[in-house]
């Protein structure tokens, strides 16, 4: 079973940005569409927890100090430039970029931390390199310069949350995590992503969610449902629940099959595609993220939009 919720986290998780670049074109702004999706994720892991664990309320002050510093530099910038880049570049570029952090975390580990990895990093590193040079293409400009610096910023926040989650909440749980950094996140996105500034008839506004297949209109605020629940919370409680049953590095390997699954959806729902050496470049660089997932000898998950710290005693783990 736990190959089965790593796999449908992955594919919930694929699927949302597409999702997520509809809602963006259609009206809300990165930082709008953040907090949406921030708080809505916050409630509802505060209402499995009020069942569940009520415990992971109490929080000591230095761990609420590490939780709002994951939840500012982690979530509230990854979701803002996660979304910024969709807004800009194709869903599947856009999630390959970011999900060039598996590399970026373990050259943290070797440099800064000064942990042991296994020479196959270096192969990695030179994997992702050139397969970002082949779907990037820098000589012909195909890609949103804007946006790839978008996408590398939420590669570089994701990197972040994960190496600062790593050493310092391993006392609570994943779902506790999820609460508290997206509930922080929130709170800080609801000062400065112009919230006010929204009709209340955007939420009714028709948005086309046919993409290449004609026309499907939904008002705004249906989607918008359906990318908290479907794209945030649902998919975080089947990774959570896939560590119950798998080792991290088994559920990181098959969560990286996220990418796969973003440009699958994008290529059915909304059309984009890559030409055969992208395809190749996407491949290339896919193989180094799984190969750098493995190059640590301190072995641990990372997801592209929320970061399960894999630590003993963690999510019900011996």
């Amino acid at each position: 079973m736990g190959y089965l919720y790593a796999l449908l986290g992955a594919l919930f998780f694929g699927a949302n940005g597409s999702l997520t670049k509809l809602l963006v074109e259609g009206g809300l702004t990165a930082t709008q569409l953040t907090l949406f999706r921030t708080l809505g994720t916050a409630a509802l892991a505060g209402l499995v927890l009020l069942v569940t664990d009520r415990a992971a309320f109490r929080l000591s002050p230095r761990l609420m100090l590490v939780m709002a510093i994951l939840g500012l530099a982690g979530v509230a910038v990854l979701q803002a430039s996660y979304a910024a880049a969709l807004g800009l570049l194709p869903v599947g570029i856009t999630l390959l970029l970011e999900y060039t952090a598996v590399l970026m975390v373990a050259l943290v580990a070797f440099l800064v931390f000064k942990e042991r990895v296994k020479a196959r990093l270096w192969v990695a590193i030179g994997l992702v390199l050139l397969g970002l040079v082949a779907v990037a293409r820098p000589w012909d400009a195909q890609l949103d310069p804007l946006g790839v610096v978008f996408a590398f910023i939420a590669a570089i926040s994701l990197t972040i949350y994960f190496v600062v989650g790593e050493r310092q909440v391993a006392r609570t749980s994943p779902l506790a995590v999820a609460f508290w950094t997206t509930l922080f996140a929130g709170t800080f996105w609801a000062f400065f992503s112009g919230w006010w500034e929204l009709d209340a008839a955007t939420f009714a506004a028709p948005l086309d969610l046919g993409g290449q297949w004609g026309s499907w209109v939904l008002p705004l605020g249906i989607p918008l449902i359906v990318t908290v629940v479907a794209g945030s919370f649902l998919p975080f409680l089947l990774s959570f629940s896939a560590l119950k049953h798998l080792s991290a590095t088994a559920a990181g390997i098959v969560a990286s099959s996220e990418v796969i699954f973003a440009f699958a959806v994008a290529w059915v729902w909304l059309g984009e595609s890559l030409d055969p050496l992208g395809v190749a470049g996407a491949a290339v660089v896919l193989a180094g993220i799984l190969l750098a997932q493995t190059a640590r000898q301190k072995k641990v998950i990372v997801d592209a939009e929320l970061v399960l710290p894999a630590e003993p005693g963690v999510g019900g783990r011996p």
